[in-house]
């Protein structure tokens, strides 16, 4: 596969020693964090064989016969495995708090587009995040307490909503914001770098690897909308919600596609002791993830890391998106999966569920959408090897495409309510699609330069979710489809173009350590 237009092709034989002078700052990351992580200074290379240490001295080559130096570490496989499920675990309890609240800010804080103006901030400060933090904060304390520092932040937007205000949520939107980027990036860099080093020991190609990584993050972290979502819902229920008492007929006039800024239809917000019990258990559920990573993950590399380093790859992010024209075409269908996620999380849930069916539909009715997208990101991350990329990208195509078109055509009907489960179970599998497939080709493309690219994608994503909240509050449901349908052509072109000129002309990568 390809990497930079200004790649040098390095090579180097099985059975010769690494040598730590690398010629430039990328190459210098990686040699440091793959030895970090081992407690080891020099590597040799051989075929894969056992040692007394029960690690494995791993020989792995690309399929164009080149050999990566993150496959070259040698370090316990049940290491690998284990900083794996600490992070996903991390995620789950934190993502169980601020999924289930991104899915009813819109609807608990809905006067004067509150809720929408704090989801809005949210991704807007996330933007500038992805330019200037991540690189920054990950070369200055690394990987592992990039992502406690960042978590720590989420907590103290969940506390926010205690005492929902624009004086309250919009500051600490901005500073959830500002953590998300590295958030994100510190974690795709740890998936991605643990992939590949897992293929180096298992004789198995990096993508797949990468992509069974990512697939099983993503079953753990959309779960998280599975009991995120079953607590909104029950304790909404025992709050006593109530409705407006409107006739399918009417509800149908002013739900759905037809839904418009200020519509509420079936709509009336819980009492304040029940918003405070919610945000209670969240809270509850973010810090414990803050304190899950300080114990129990190991650090990716020395935290001791100069800040020339991540200087160095502040200058690498934005050249990345100057320099790499696939970074360019990947834009448009990165732009469309923040789109797809805010819709269904601010649009989706007011405009079909609460308007048509009350609030306390929203968690049962997103249970079904974490569950299908848990489900088929552990399954597509499995069939990879089997399918390769494309039919798994236009399996998400045209899911969302079938559910765009039937959203413009039905009108939500409470009679009706095995649809409302039906349309989110397919956004999930869509959703599925985009959030597994997106960051594996991004970490197998870009694994030369994680940062950097996971910080576009990051920033290109937010794009998506700051635009989709921004406009939320102005125009109505159907125009907000239609975005969503030009975007995602405009997409899979872009995607398209990629793969195509990946099979017609893949370059060399950079291989020397």
């Amino acid at each position: 596969m390809s990497f930079s237009d200004h790649s040098i092709t390095r090579k180097y034989s099985l059975g010769e020693e690494v040598s730590p002078e690398i010629g430039n700052s990328t190459d210098q990351l990686a040699y440091r964090n793959s030895h970090a992580m081992s407690g080891i200074d020099n590597v040799e290379f051989s075929d894969i064989s056992k040692r007394e240490d029960n690690t494995v001295a791993p020989s792995y080559q690309n399929a164009d016969g080149s050999t990566d130096p993150l496959a070259t570490t040698a370090i316990p496989k049940w290491r690998v495995w284990k900083n794996l499920l600490v992070i996903c675990t991390a995620f789950l309890f934190n993502f169980t708090a601020f999924q289930s609240l991104q899915n009813l800010q819109t609807s608990l804080n809905y006067d004067e587009g509150l809720g929408g103006a704090s989801l809005s901030v949210i991704y807007a400060s996330l933007i500038v995040s992805c330019i200037f933090i991540p690189p920054l904060l990950i070369g200055k304390i690394g990987c592992k307490w990039t992502l406690v520092v960042s978590i720590f932040w989420y907590s103290v937007f969940t506390a926010a909503n205690f005492y929902a205000s624009w004086y309250t949520l919009i500051p600490f939107s901005v500073t959830l914001g500002l953590a998300g980027a590295p958030l994100w990036t510190a974690k795709s860099k740890y998936v991605t770098t643990s992939g590949i080093r897992y293929a180096g020991m298992v004789g198995e190609t990096q993508e797949d690897i990468i992509t069974l990584f990512f697939g099983i993050f993503f079953m753990v972290f959309q779960s998280g909308q599975i009991w995120g979502n079953l607590i909104s819902s029950l304790v909404l229920e025992r709050g006593n919600v109530t409705s407006l008492g409107l006739t399918p007929e009417e509800l149908s006039q002013i739900c759905g596609a037809n839904n418009c800024p200020n519509s509420t239809g079936a709509l009336q917000p819980p009492t304040t002791s029940t918003v405070n019990l919610l945000v209670g258990i969240y809270l509850g559920c973010g810090l414990f993830a803050v304190l899950f990573l300080v114990v129990f993950l190991d650090k990716l590399k020395d935290e001791g890391e100069e800040k020339k380093a991540g200087l160095q790859l502040l200058i690498a992010t934005l050249k990345h998106l100057k320099d790499d024209k696939r970074q360019i075409l990947l834009v448009p269908i990165t732009i469309y999966s923040g789109l797809e996620q805010a819709f269904v999380s601010g649009d989706y849930t007011k405009s079909f569920v609460s308007c048509a069916l009350g609030i306390e539909w929203i968690g049962y009715v997103m249970i079904c959408y974490g569950v299908c997208d848990a489900f088929f990101s552990f399954l597509l991350g499995r069939l990879i090897k089997f399918t390769g990329r494309i039919p798994l990208f236009i399996t998400g195509a045209a899911a969302h495409l079938a559910m765009i078109i039937t959203m413009l055509v039905w009108s939500p009907n409470p009679e009706q309510l095995p649809v409302f489960f039906v349309l989110a179970a397919c956004w999930g599998l869509g959703d599925a699609v985009w959030q597994l497939e997106i960051n594996a080709l991004y970490g197998y493309l870009f694994r030369k330069n994680q940062e950097a690219g996971f910080s576009n994608y990051r920033l290109w994503e937010s794009l998506g979710f700051v635009v989709a909240f921004a406009y939320s509050n102005f125009i109505c449901t159907y125009i907000k489809l239609y975005i969503l349908l030009g975007v995602l052509v405009l997409g899979m072109m872009g995607y398209a173009v990629v793969e195509y000129n990946e099979k017609k002309d893949p370059e060399e990568i950079d291989t020397k350590m």
